[in-house]
C-alpha cells in the first residue's frame, strides 16, 4: 500500500451527548487511492465522512474517542477551512449547489479560498470544463434549471476547482438514472488516474462503488463489519448475498442470520 494520506484510528462519534452513532471505526485511505464506505441507510457512512472534514459540530456531533490523522497530523480540532487548506473537500449528499447561480458562478464559488491568481483559476475552470463536457454546454444555465445529473457534476467540479488532494463524496449515485451514475464514476475514476486526487466516498450503490475502488469498508450500525480489496469483496459470497442482492429473497442485515456467530468471524 502507498503512503497513507487519512489514518481514522478506533473513532466513536456521539450526537446531542447521548446517542452513539458510531463505534470504534478505524480505517485507512492511501494516497491517490479509492476508497469506499458501504453500507445501508444509517450505517454511519455520512457520519464518518463529517467526522474527517469536521462538519459534525454544525448536526451537533462530536468525535469522543480515538483520532484523525492526515499524513501524521491530528486533525480532529481543525476548522473546515483549515481542512480546505489542507486538501480536504466534502461533497455532500444531496448535489447542493447554488440554484440561482449559474453552473459557472457554482464552479467559481469553488476557487474562493486559492491563492494562486487568476490564470491558475480559469486554467482549473478549464479542465473541470474538460472533465465534465455536459457543465461547459450549460455553462450559463441557473443551476436550479439543470438536472439531477448536472448538479451532481457541477458538485464535485465545484470541489475540484479548490485543487483538493483528496475529496469526501458522498452518496453520489443518490437518485440518479444508471446511466448518468455511471458517468459520474467513470469521472472519478479518471480524475484519480489522471490528477491523482484522492476519493473517500460513501455509497448505497455496493456493486457500483466496488467496480471503481480500490478498496472497500462494510459498515453496519455504526460498526466496521468487513473491509478488504474491491475485487476480493466483489467475489466474497456474503457481500454478494447481503449487498450485491445476488442471494435471493430479501436483502438481509449481517446481524440477523442465525448462523451468522459461526460464519462471521470478522465480529466480535
Amino acid at each position: 500500500m502507498s503512503n497513507i494520506l487519512l489514518n481514522v484510528n478506533g473513532i466513536e462519534v456521539i450526537y446531542n451527548h447521548v446517542i452513539l452513532v458510531l463505534k470504534g471505526v478505524s480505517l485507512q485511505v492511501p494516497e491517490g487511492g479509492v476508497v469506499a464506505l458501504l453500507g445501508g441507510n444509517g450505517a454511519g457512512k455520512t457520519t464518518t465522512l463529517r467526522a474527517v472534514s469536521n462538519l459534525l459540530a454544525g448536526e451537533r456531533g462530536e468525535v469522543t474517542k480515538g483520532s484523525i490523522e492526515l499524513r501524521g497530523e491530528r486533525i480532529e480540532k481543525l476548522s473546515t477551512a483549515e481542512m480546505v487548506d489542507r486538501g480536504v473537500i466534502q461533497v455532500m449528499e444531496g448535489r447542493h449547489c447554488f440554484a440561482h447561480l449559474t453552473i459557472e458562478e457554482n464552479l467559481l464559488t469553488g476557487a474562493y479560498t486559492r491563492k494562486d491568481g487568476k490564470a491558475a483559476v480559469a486554467a482549473t475552470l478549464e479542465k473541470v470544463y474538460a472533465y465534465f463536457p455536459r457543465l461547459k454546454q450549460r455553462r450559463t444555465s441557473q443551476a436550479a434549471y439543470t438536472s439531477g445529473g448536472e448538479q451532481q457534476m457541477c458538485a464535485i467540479g465545484r470541489a475540484l476547482m479548490a485543487n483538493p488532494k483528496m475529496v469526501l463524496l458522498d452518496e453520489p449515485s443518490m437518485g440518479l438514472a444508471p446511466q448518468i451514475v455511471e458517468e459520474v464514476f467513470e469521472i472519478v475514476k479518471d480524475l484519480n488516474t489522471k490528477e491523482r486526487t484522492t476519493f473517500l466516498l460513501a455509497e448505497q450503490n455496493t456493486n457500483m462503488a466496488l467496480r471503481y475502488a480500490d478498496y472497500g469498508y462494510i459498515l453496519e450500525n455504526g460498526r466496521i463489519v468487513m473491509d478488504g480489496e474491491a475485487k476480493a469483496l466483489r467475489e466474497n459470497e456474503d457481500v454478494k448475498e447481503f449487498y450485491l442482492g445476488m442471494g435471493g429473497g430479501d436483502r438481509k442485515s449481517f446481524r440477523d442470520v442465525k448462523s451468522y456467530k459461526r460464519r462471521k468471524r470478522w465480529l466480535s
